[in-house]
């Protein structure tokens, strides 16, 4: 093989930085007391190699770990690599392990877990990872504690994928061999996180607890944490304003209310911890059929949309108008792009130029709560204000997703994660490959584009980032000139809690991975 001139990536310290109870019962702490959150809903599992849904990251992101974390500006830092090098072509990274990390049930944690965990076990159970896995070529255990990845052809946002919820590393010991999806071991998840699992009591709360050895000296500083599982909204945000829950995570409560509970006496509210997810919402615009085919149809509705009154009214101030399809979070965002403010009259011209018949088309609201209802109820008086015919199409979750994975709708809302880079999260709602029934998250639009392939695939593939920038400049202004969707907002999810807890919020992922280092008064 040939010598490689390797360039450190970077060993910073672990430190990153951003600025009660069961219901029914009083939870007994221990040294460093106890942390009441609420999750919701109650999370389907909490192997996180198989299940990656919001509860499930939430809880699991603290038994499970990454390679790396990363902070809110998205870089990356050591976790259970301790440094990393990648070779000047970009197809050769090697990561070097932190030694004398145990599972939780006492077992080392090596290289031979990290191959099996990338290479074995998400390949087959983690369909997002197994798409960043196209790229590589072999990931191998030099020695216990050094891991090679080589790749087929440069991957930009390669080292964006070592995040928890991305990678999580599962142990070799229990899962090789086995039926991974109905492996006994899935109810009683063994990580090498800061909280091991304690108990589940379905429909109530779910425990995690300290782990003594864990391998950051100081870290988790609370002994134990609860999960409450309380379905009703008013409930949650009764449970917080009463005093039994610390953490109300974003999205928990509707957010007219988050305003009245943030100025409890020793409450707050913060936005941080959504920098790696980046969730932006939009309107599927079903370019498959008439008038949706139409370019300036789908920009007579981005005319017609007020997303400033949006904002205002449904998110209460915790949401921004979307200039496009990069969140203003993620690499290479730009606002150079063509705007389409509030017009009636450019959205009535446009309609008239493409043809509109007055065809009564269906919106599908997103079923997740009344900010979602108010904002469709938003929108549809938008739309009959520019002369577009709507209805309204109610649906319950499972529904909202039947429906879009099989394309049967006009219009419909949605929100997605970004992941940090456009390659991870951006391209897959765009590139014609990623046109396939049976996911309410690809290019669900049905919209493609050569040359918007073209710039995608060549972002990803790219390793200079001032040239990946160029690329992505390029195909923002041109999804602004077509509009395949019409692009709503930025969302800022607020998380409530307790001013007695500091430094609740420590990486770009929030409470996912941040619940150890958080301290209590």
């Amino acid at each position: 093989m040939k010598r490689r001139q390797m360039i450190q990536m970077g060993a910073a310290g672990l430190g990153l930085s951003i600025a009660g109870v069961p219901l029914h019962v009083l939870a007994q702490g221990k040294a460093g007391g106890t942390l009441n959150a609420i999750v919701q809903p109650e999370p389907p599992g909490l192997m996180l190699g198989i299940v990656q849904n919001g509860p499930t990251q939430l809880i699991a992101g603290n038994i499970y770990e990454g390679l790396l974390r990363y902070d809110e500006k998205l870089d990356p830092h050591p976790l259970l690599a301790t440094s990393w090098t990648m070779s000047t072509d970009g197809l050769t990274y090697v990561f070097k392990l932190k030694p004398n990390v145990k599972w939780h049930d006492g077992k080392p944690f090596t290289a031979d877990d990290v191959v099996f965990s990338a290479d074995v076990f998400l390949r087959k159970t983690h369909a997002r990872f197994r798409g960043n896995l196209a790229a590589v070529e072999s990931i191998k255990a030099l020695d216990p504690l050094t891991v090679e990845f080589k790749l087929k052809y440069p991957f930009g946002p390669f080292l964006g994928i070592f995040e928890t919820g991305t990678m999580p590393m599962v142990p070799k010991h229990i899962y090789e061999g086995t039926d991974f999806l109905n492996n006994p071991a899935n109810a009683t998840p063994i990580g090498t996180g800061p909280f091991k699992f304690k108990e589940w009591v379905k429909g109530s709360y779910i425990q995690i607890v300290a782990n003594e050895g864990y391998h950051i000296a100081g870290v988790p500083s609370v002994a134990s944490v609860y999960f409450h599982v309380i379905p009703d909204a008013a409930s949650r945000a009764a449970a917080f304003e009463s005093g039994k829950v610390d953490i109300v995570p974003g999205g928990s409560v509707e957010f007219f209310d988050v305003a009245r509970l943030s100025k409890l006496p020793g409450a707050a509210v913060t936005t941080k911890g959504w920098e790696f997810f980046a969730p932006h919402s939009w309107l599927w615009l079903n370019n498959r059929k008439k008038p949706m085919d139409n370019v300036k149809f789908r920009q007579a509705v981005m005319f017609a949309i007020d997303r400033e009154a949006m904002a205002k009214i449904a998110w209460q101030g915790y949401a921004k108008p979307a200039t496009g399809p990069f969140n203003s979070n993620i690499k290479y965002y730009s606002d150079d792009v063509a705007k389409y403010p509030r017009d009636l009259a450019k959205a009535k011209k446009l309609l008239e130029e493409a043809g509109y018949q007055g065809e009564t088309l269906r919106l599908l609201p997103l079923p997740y709560g009344e900010s979602w209802q108010r904002q469709a109820e938003i929108v549809r008086q938008n739309l009959i204000q520019a002369g577009i015919k709507v209805e309204l199409t109610a649906t319950d979750v499972a529904g909202w997703n039947q429906r879009l994975n099989e394309w049967d709708y006009d219009m419909a809302f949605t929100y997605v994660y970004q992941y940090g880079d456009p390659a991870l999260g951006v391209a897959r709602n765009y590139t014609t490959a990623n046109i396939a029934k049976g996911s309410p998250f690809n290019n669900v639009e049905g919209y493609s584009n050569p040359k918007v392939d073209e710039l995608f695939e060549a972002g990803a593939r790219e390793i200079d980032p001032a040239k990946r920038k160029a690329l992505y400049d390029e195909v923002q202004k041109l999804l602004l000139q077509e509009v395949p969707v019409a692009w709503l907002h930025e969302i800022n999810f607020p998380t409530l809690y307790r001013t007695k807890v500091s430094n609740l919020i420590s990486s770009g992922i929030g409470l996912n991975d941040s619940l150890g280092y958080a301290k209590l008064a």
